[in-house]
C-alpha cells in the first residue's frame, strides 16, 4: 500500500503523516458499479482515492439522481469529510465510476491531523475549496444550460476523468446522472452523432471532437 500512497499523495504530506497514513489505513478495491457509500449513512471512514474514478450522486425523495461531481486518484470527498467531522449520516451516494483503488482513512484521525499536520490542514482546506466550485458548476448547469449544452460539458468531463475518448454509458445511465429522460439523451446524441462530433455504439460512445 505504502507505494500506491506515496505515488498520489508523497508530494502532498510529510513523511510522518504518510507512515501515519500507512499505519491506520485500510486498502479496498472496488470494481465499476460497487457503491462505496450509501446515502443515510453512517461514516466511519474517509477515503483517499488512489486509482480510478468515482461519481458523487445526490438522491431526491422520489428516488432520482443528480450527479455532482467526479473524484480521481488523489482526491477525497469533502461531503464525507462534513459528515466524518459532524458524526451525522451521509446525504450522498458514492459510486465507483471504474475499478477503484482506496485507502480508508479511521473517521477519530480526521480531526486529530488537522492539528498535528500543516499538510492535512491545507489538504481538507483545498478539498473544500475545489469541490465547492465543482458543486457550484453544477448548480449553473442546470440552472443556467439547456439539456444539450449539460449534455456536452457531461461528456467533456467523462472524456477528462476517465481519459478515454470512449465513454461506456448507456443512454439510461447518462439521463440517470443528468435527472433527465432516456428519451431525451438519445435524442440528443443521435443529434450530435449527425453533426460529426461522436458515435453512437451498442454498448458505448466513441467522441470524436466535442
Amino acid at each position: 500500500m505504502f507505494k500506491e500512497l506515496t505515488t498520489h499523495y508523497g508530494h502532498i504530506f510529510e513523511e510522518e503523516l504518510l507512515a501515519e497514513i500507512n499505519k491506520l489505513g485500510v486498502f479496498r478495491e472496488f470494481k465499476e458499479g460497487d457503491t462505496l457509500m450509501e446515502i443515510g449513512q453512517y461514516i466511519k471512514s474517509m477515503p483517499l482515492l488512489v486509482s480510478g474514478v468515482i461519481k458523487v450522486l445526490r438522491e431526491d425523495k422520489n428516488g432520482n439522481e443528480l450527479l455532482l461531481y467526479f473524484l480521481q486518484d488523489g482526491d477525497t470527498c469533502a461531503m464525507t469529510m462534513i459528515c466524518c467531522v459532524g458524526q451525522t449520516q451521509s446525504e450522498v451516494r458514492v459510486v465507483a465510476e471504474t475499478d477503484t483503488k482506496v485507502i480508508m482513512i479511521p473517521v477519530e484521525k480526521m480531526e486529530e491531523w488537522l492539528s498535528s499536520f500543516k499538510s492535512w490542514r491545507n489538504f481538507v482546506l483545498n478539498t473544500y475549496h475545489t469541490r465547492l466550485n465543482e458543486l457550484l458548476d453544477t448548480v449553473d448547469s442546470i440552472a443556467f444550460l439547456k439539456m444539450d449544452e449539460r449534455l456536452l460539458k457531461y461528456l467533456k468531463d467523462r472524456e477528462k476523468v476517465v481519459k478515454s475518448n470512449i465513454i461506456y454509458r448507456t443512454h439510461q445511465q447518462i439521463a440517470y446522472d443528468l435527472n433527465t429522460s432516456r428519451v431525451v439523451v438519445s435524442r440528443l446524441l443521435k443529434k450530435l452523432e449527425n453533426m460529426g462530433k461522436l458515435k453512437l455504439h451498442r454498448n458505448y460512445i466513441k467522441i470524436i471532437a466535442l
